[in-house]
């Protein structure tokens, strides 16, 4: 392994250490015990608490986790979709730090919002406040926003020194940190004779073919073929040319299943510390564990796959590259046929991908939560484990191969 890489992975462990490390920073003038002891067995805690990494049970400056940061990123790709100007800010190379500088803005707006709803919540659970309501108002609030700056340039820095997408690790590291205490919740139960161990096999057997399923979808893909014209292959005859263009059956990635979470923690965090009776009866509808809930995960997933997908496949730039380098489709017109034909198979494959990550991101939490297990076992969880990972391990190899690469340049050969 290269200096390069090993210190890539070390970066991206230390920044992802320090993360763990303040999931255990409480906000000053709480009782963290009266809150662990809400959060404990309530569905929409528990979610919470899962992509926080625990944080919010221990209330934590970093409860709201990376969740504002993803909300903002959703609204900003909904509004780039809908108006060209910031679609076409965020091509240009100028144009991308602003981009990035509004979704900072809104992260931070979001976050007021949440912490403070969060803050005025807790006052009305007995024993939680131990300080002046007012105080205790504006320490919770700008705690929390500092949590979420950190941990958004926390992810940034991932990204941009590390290893893999850091907002994908920081989530991943957060669920990976609950599985030991899940798995010890689940041994508990076992041996008071709360679950059965028939029902832990079963559990057991639908987080494998989960697994199986995730490993075998992600890997898939459409090879569609290309040729070259003569001229292309002698001018390209001393180099490795791609004969077919690799299309993903999910072109979208975890991103869905994470911005489907986002979308509908966010009213739970905030209806569900409402006074207000209708809000409450919102928040409970839509509690992890719900019809209502699941129903909502299955829609949102497939609507992110679709808009993300169209995000960052674009059939015309792989139409115009195809035709600079002399390639074709065979059966198929060069330019605007080829773009068609492209966008009519990457179409097919979203829709798969879509129907795909909505059934995964449901179905196996259902089974497995009507069984009495945690959050942690479910689709949602498994999928963003096992997808990051995948992930970050291409990233890994792509890294090595560029090593060689260089290597081999350096020596001459």
């Amino acid at each position: 392994m290269s200096n390069a890489l090993t210190q890539k992975i070390l970066i991206t462990f230390g920044f992802l250490f320090a993360y763990r490390v303040l999931a255990y920073v409480p906000v000053p003038g709480v009782d963290t015990a009266v809150i662990a002891s809400f959060f404990n067995g309530n569905g929409a805690g528990d979610m919470m608490n899962m992509f926080s990494g625990g944080a919010i049970q221990r209330f934590s400056i970093i409860s709201l986790g990376i969740m504002p940061y993803i909300t903002a990123s959703i609204v900003m790709e909904l509004l780039a979709a809908t108006f060209p100007a910031i679609g076409q800010m965020k091509k240009e190379r100028d144009g991308m730090p602003k981009y990035m500088q509004i979704i900072r803005y809104g992260t931070i707006v979001i976050t007021l919002v949440q912490a403070f709803g969060v803050s005025v919540g807790l006052q009305s659970m007995q024993g939680a406040v131990l300080i002046d309501p007012i105080t205790f108002t504006i320490i919770t609030t700008f705690s929390m926003l500092t949590g979420t700056m950190l941990l958004m340039w926390i992810g940034e820095r991932i990204t941009q020194s590390g290893i893999g997408n850091g907002i994908s690790l920081i989530i991943f590291a957060g669920i990976v940190s609950g599985i030991p205490a899940a798995i010890s919740n689940t041994m508990t139960s076992v041996n008071t004779g709360a679950l059965s161990f028939l029902a832990v096999l079963a559990i057991l057997a639908i987080i494998f073919a989960t697994i199986f399923v995730i490993i075998y979808v992600e890997l898939g893909e459409r090879r569609v073929p290309i040729s070259y014209s003569r001229k292309t292959i002698m001018q390209n005859q001393d180099k490795r040319v791609m004969n077919y263009i690799p299309i993903k059956v999910n072109l979208a990635g975890v991103i869905p299943a994470i911005f489907a979470s986002a979308v509908l923690m966010f009213p739970i965090t905030i209806l569900g510390h409402s006074e207000n009776e209708y809000a409450k009866m919102v928040a409970d509808a839509f509690a992890p564990g719900g019809i209502a809930f699941n129903i909502a995960t299955f829609i949102l997933v497939i609507f992110f796959a679709f808009f993300y997908s169209s995000i960052v496949f674009n059939a015309k730039d792989i139409a115009d590259n195809l035709k600079r380098q002399g390639g074709f489709i065979p059966g198929v017109r060069p330019g605007e046929h080829t773009k068609e034909f492209i966008n009519e198979v990457a179409s097919r494959l979203t829709g798969s991908g879509a129907l795909y990550l909505a059934l995964i991101s449901t179905l196996p939490f259902i089974l497995i939560n009507s069984m009495g297990a945690a959050f942690y076992f479910g689709g949602v969880a498994v999928l963003i484990i096992v997808q990051v990972a995948l992930d970050t391990m291409r990233k890994i190899e792509a890294q090595i191969y560029m090593n060689k690469y260089e290597t081999l340049g350096a020596v001459g050969l």
